[in-house]
C-alpha cells in the first residue's frame, strides 16, 4: 500500500505530539502520527520530576538558568540552543497549559516550583511526582480530538526513504540527501508499506533499551538515530548517555527500573550507605544535590567500594503527610515492595536514563537530510552538552517543535511528493522461525553496553564492546536480508546500530568530559 501525508511524524511522545498539534492548527496539509505501541507508552510518560522553565521573575531570570544549563552541560553546550530553550520555554507552558495540561499550583495559584539537582532556584513545574503522564495525558487528548491527524498505533518505521531506494548511492560526502517518507510494518497485515510524505518528523525517543538497566520503556531502541545513521545522516554526541542515579533497587524490576525523581533530593531527600553514612561530601559541595553524572559516579563509586548492590535514599526526617502528598506515586510503589518511604530507607542504584546526543540538528530542527526534522531526545541540538541538566529536555521538546513546525510550515509548499519510489521489496525471504537469535541477541546487547560502556568505561573495555558489536552486527545484518521484516528484526538492528555509535563516539573522545569518565 502506498500512502501520502504531507507530514509525517514518526514517534509520539510530547515532541511528536506538539509538533503534530501545531501544524495541524495551520491546516496546510494532512498529517499522519506513526506510533510503534500505543499512543500513550512512550518515555514522555515515564518522567516524573517536571518541566523546567524561569516563571517566578522576583527570585529566577533567564541568565540563572542559561548558565545553570552551560555549567551542568560541561560548557560543550550550544550558547544559541540554550537561549532559544531558555527564553522559549514560558510561552511553551502557556501553550501546554492551554491544550490542557495541568501543572501544580500553591493556595495563591502561582506555580508551585521544585528545585532539583544543578538549579539554582526553583523553577520546575511538575505534576506530583507524573508530570510526564500528565503531559502525554493532556497531549493525547488534544490529539484524538483533532481530525487533521491521523494516528497509525502499532506501526512500526523500518527505514527513511532517501534517494538510495531510487538506484542512487548515497555516502556521507553525498550533498543534498532528501528524505520522501518512510517504509512502515503494518503488523496487521505483516507488509512493509510506502508512507509518501512533504515533510518528514523524527520523534523516536531515547534508547535506554540498549543497557540492561533503564528507567526507560523496552520500545527505547535508538529507533530514530540509527535510521537517520544508516540514511547517511549526520549524528553527533553519542557518548553522552545519562544514568539517572537513583532507579528504585528491587529485583527482577530492571526494564523499566522505577524511577525515583529528582525532585526527591531537591525536597531534601539525602544519599546514604545503607549503615546510614553520608558520602557524598567527598565528591561534591553540592552533596545529593550535584549534577546527575557526579552524582552518578559517586554512587558508583561507593557500591564498587563497599561490594553493594545499591545506596539509599533517605526522606524518613521530612514530614509524612508532606511527603506522602508530594510523591504518592512514589509512596504507593515502595510500599507495594515493603517499604514506607516516611520510614525506610529507599534502595537506589544508577540505571540508563537520557541519551544527551541523537539526530544532529540546527535551531529550526533541520537534520542534515533535506526535509527530514528530529525533535525530542533522538534529537541532538547542542542543549544538553556533556550532560543534560535536569527538566530540561521536556521543555525542549516543545520549544524546538514549536520551531520545527513554524520552519516546516513555511517551507511545505516548496515540496512535493516523489512518486517514483518503489514499494518494499521483500521477495524471497522467509518467515524467522528462529526468533531465539533475536531474543538472544538482545540480551548480549544489553550485557556489553552494560559491562563496558557505562558510567565508568576505559579503552579496554570500549575496544572489547566494538568488537562484539561487530559480530552481532553482521549476524543481524545476515538475519534481516533472509527473513521478512518483524518488529523484532528490526528493533535488534536499531539496538546493535545505536550501541556501535554509543561505542564509537566514546571511543573518538579522548577526554574525560560530562557523561564520558574514562579511567584512561
Amino acid at each position: 500500500m502506498v500512502y501520502k501525508y504531507d507530514f509525517l511524524v514518526i514517534g509520539a511522545g510530547v515532541a511528536g505530539m506538539s509538533y503534530a498539534l501545531k501544524v495541524a492548527r495551520a491546516k496546510k496539509g494532512r498529517v499522519c502520527m506513526i506510533c510503534k505501541t500505543s499512543l500513550d507508552e512512550a518515555n514522555t510518560s515515564f518522567a516524573q520530576g517536571g518541566v523546567a522553565s524561569v516563571t517566578n521573575l522576583e527570585l529566577d531570570n533567564f541568565e540563572k538558568h542559561i548558565e545553570d544549563t552551560m555549567i551542568a552541560g560541561d560548557f560543550i553546550s550550544d550558547r544559541a540552543a540554550v537561549e532559544q530553550v531558555v527564553r522559549k520555554a514560558p510561552e511553551q507552558i502557556r501553550e501546554l497549559v492551554e491544550w490542557g495540561v495541568n501543572f501544580d499550583r500553591k493556595a495563591d495559584g502561582n506555580f508551585d516550583l521544585h528545585r532539583e539537582g544543578g538549579h539554582s532556584e526553583f523553577r520546575i513545574l511538575h505534576h506530583a511526582d507524573d508530570t510526564g503522564a500528565e503531559i502525554q495525558r493532556g497531549l493525547m487528548a488534544a490529539v484524538r480530538a483533532c481530525p487533521d491527524i491521523d494516528v497509525k498505533e502499532n506501526h512500526f518505521a523500518v527505514e527513511i526513504i532517501t534517494q538510495h531506494h531510487l538506484g542512487a548511492r548515497v555516502t556521507r560526502r553525498t550533498p543534498y540527501i532528501n528524505c520522501y517518507g518512510a517504509y512502515v510494518l503494518n503488523p496487521e497485515t505483516e507488509k512493509v508499506d510506502t508512507y509518501l510524505s512533504k515533510v518528514t518528523v523524527m520523534c523516536t525517543g531515547g534508547c535506554g533499551a540498549v543497557y540492561q538497566t533503564t528507567t526507560n520503556p523496552v520500545i527505547a531502541t535508538g529507533d530514530g538515530e540509527a535510521m537517520v545513521y544508516r540514511a547517511k545522516g549526520t549524528v553527533q554526541d553519542m557518548e553522552f548517555v545519562q544514568f539517572h542515579p537513583t532507579a528504585l533497587f528491587h529485583q527482577g524490576e530492571t526494564h523499566p527500573a522505577f524511577l525515583i525523581t529528582e525532585a526527591m533530593r531537591g525536597y531534601g531527600g539525602i544519599l546514604k550507605l545503607p549503615n546510614g553514612e553520608t558520602f557524598m561530601e567527598k565528591y561534591d559541595e553540592r552533596l545529593s544535590l550535584a549534577p546527575r553524572d557526579i552524582v552518578a559516579r559517586a554512587i558508583d563509586k561507593e557500591m564498587k567500594l563497599h561490594g553493594l548492590d545499591h545506596v539509599c535514599l533517605d526522606v524518613t526526617h521530612k514530614d509524612p503527610e508532606e511527603t506522602r502528598r508530594h510523591f504518592p506515586n512514589i509512596y504507593q510503589k515502595c510500599l507495594s515492595i515493603g517499604i514506607d518511604i516516611t520510614t525506610d530507607y529507599i534502595p537506589v542504584r544508577p540505571a540508563a536514563h537520557y541519551m544527551c546526543g541523537g539526530i544532529k540538528v540546527d535551531l529550526n530542527g533541520c537534520s542534515s537530510i533535506e526535509r527530514l526534522y528530529a525533535v525530542g531526545e533522538c534529537s541532538c541540538t547542542g542543549l544538553h552538552g556533556g550532560n543534560r541538566l535536569a527538566s530540561n529536555s521536556l521543555i525542549e521538546a516543545v520549544v524546538y517543535a514549536d520551531s520545527a513546525a513554524r520552519h516546516s510550515l513555511e517551507h511545505i509548499d516548496l515540496y512535493d511528493f516523489n512518486d517514483k519510489v518503489p514499494e518494499w521489496n521483500d521477495e524471497g525471504t522467509m518467515t524467522n522461525e528462529e526468533q531465539v537469535l533475536i531474543t538472544q541477541s538482545v540480551k548480549e546487547v544489553g550485557e556489553i553496553m552494560s559491562n563496558y560502556v557505562g558510567i565508568v568505561r576505559s579503552d579496554l573495555r570500549l575496544r572489547r564492546a566494538w568488537h562484539r558489536l561487530d559480530i552481532l552486527y553482521e549476524e543481524t545484518e545476515n538475519l534481516f536480508k533472509r527473513v521478512k521484516a518483524s518488529k523484532d528484526i528490526c528493533e535488534l538492528r536499531n539496538l546493535i546500530n545505536t550501541a556501535y555509535l554509543i561505542t564509537r563516539f566514546a571511543i573518538e573522545r579522548k577526554e574525560c568530559r560530562g557523561l564520558h569518565f574514562t579511567v584512561d
